[in-house]
């Protein structure tokens, strides 16, 4: 029988981070011992707080529908926590809670996408976004961005990707997969030429949190009024509170913007859990030390990965200054043999290290860089050193 999907199906590239990690568990079902270092999800327990939380909302018998936009006592304290840690004054009207921020990004486009419309994207990108617009009909317009600026967009690279058809411009900091933190007078210059070309700003700040030195997060909604109306602000719970099985995220906006993205996710999934969503709350307004705690471990780990593959021939990295990845620079060994594979790209790199050195790293192709890998330090410590050491000593005995 002939199988027809439709063309926007069949023109969606299955996640490259996912088939790194459906892999790498493939490997270790049949017994083989992998070092996974692809999944950018944090190897701690959600808190131990937020967990009761949950379940005595299923306790208190909070199992039934909500507001398609999420309970009015979690957007009010998603409301108190973006005017305490972000200066942002929203209402409970211009919040929605979805299921991940995954799906805040996409009823974001859908909600002000029509066929045609460019969104501009820098590289390198997270894996979904180009398929989120394109699910969305819209058309991703990929901005290439230096290693020397740290891999983040300026404005002269901005506006000359801008034509009469770009409607939005998507924004990551903290970086996933650089780790990259914009400054604030980069997002203000980022914020004016939106302002002044009328373009919706999708700003993606799910790692927020997770960030280290003397860097600062800054929301560029936060810089006046008519960029805030312009900006769609992306969060949730997955990163911050090591809640990614949870599937909760938010968005904040202009009212008219959200009340389109509610209308929107009413008919495909109605809302998230309610138990989640009790849980979230509880969260965003409990105790904070797990997330302080988790966020020192991380910079212990990343200042450990970032010596070690410093000192690796042939590598090179620049030190993240937030998120959990180390965004590695491999293209000394591309056109070289690896354990007799010769190395046209580094999905090549990837699949042999996997394959025949059993430690898994994500290609920068999923991001759309060629040359990088992506590995990911949410995994113990324990974990990252012998990983290292299986990594290096590889690439030692078997690059020719």
């Amino acid at each position: 029988m002939d199988i027809k999907l439709s063309v926007k199906a069949s023109n969606i590239a299955p996640s490259m981070t996912l088939a790194v990690d459906t892999k790498l568990k493939q490997m270790v079902a049949e017994g083989v011992k992998v070092f996974g270092f692809g999944v950018g999800e944090p190897d701690f327990d959600t808190p131990e707080y937020i967990r009761n939380a949950a379940v005595e909302a299923m306790n208190k018998g909070f199992t039934r529908y909500t507001p398609a936009q999420g309970t009015i006592e979690l957007r009010k304290a998603i409301c108190d926590k973006l005017k305490r840690e972000n200066s942002l004054d929203y209402e409970p009207n211009q919040i929605i809670v979805s299921s991940g921020a995954k799906h805040s990004l996409s009823n974001a486009f859908a909600a002000i996408l029509n066929p045609g419309d460019e969104v501009i994207v820098p590289l390198p990108y997270w894996v979904s976004y180009t398929e989120i617009i394109k699910l969305n009909d819209g058309v991703p317009v990929l901005v290439p961005t230096k290693k020397e600026n740290n891999f983040k967009m300026s404005g002269e690279e901005l506006k000359k990707a801008i034509t009469a058809k770009t409607k939005a411009v998507l924004m990551n900091s903290p970086s996933n997969p650089t780790g990259a933190v914009y400054t604030e007078r980069e997002l203000r210059e980022i914020a004016e030429i939106a302002v002044e070309n009328n373009l919706f700003v999708v700003s993606d700040e799910i790692y927020e949190r997770i960030i280290y030195d003397d860097n600062k997060h800054i929301s560029i909604a936060s810089f006046n009024n008519e960029i805030k109306d312009l900006t769609i602000l992306i969060n949730g719970m997955s990163k911050s509170y090591a809640m990614t099985g949870w599937r909760l995220g938010y968005a904040a906006g202009n009212e008219k913007v959200i009340k389109a993205m509610s209308s929107v996710q009413s008919h495909a999934v109605s809302h998230p859990s309610s138990i989640t969503q009790y849980a979230a709350a509880a969260a965003l307004n409990g105790p904070q030390d797990d997330l302080k705690n988790m966020v020192q471990e991380f910079s212990k780990r990343r200042n450990y990965m970032y010596d070690r593959i410093k000192a690796m021939k042939g590598l090179s990295c620049i030190k993240p200054e937030g998120a959990f990845y180390v965004y590695v620079d491999i293209s000394a060994y591309l056109g070289r043999n690896l354990c007799g594979i010769k190395l046209g790209s580094c999905l090549d790199f990837a699949q042999t290290m996997l394959e025949k050195g059993h430690v898994a790293v994500v290609p920068g192709a999923a991001f759309g860089t060629e040359g990088f890998v992506r590995i990911s330090y949410a995994t113990s410590m324990e974990i990252i050193k012998n990983g290292l050491d299986a990594f290096e000593s590889f690439i030692d005995k078997n690059i020719e």
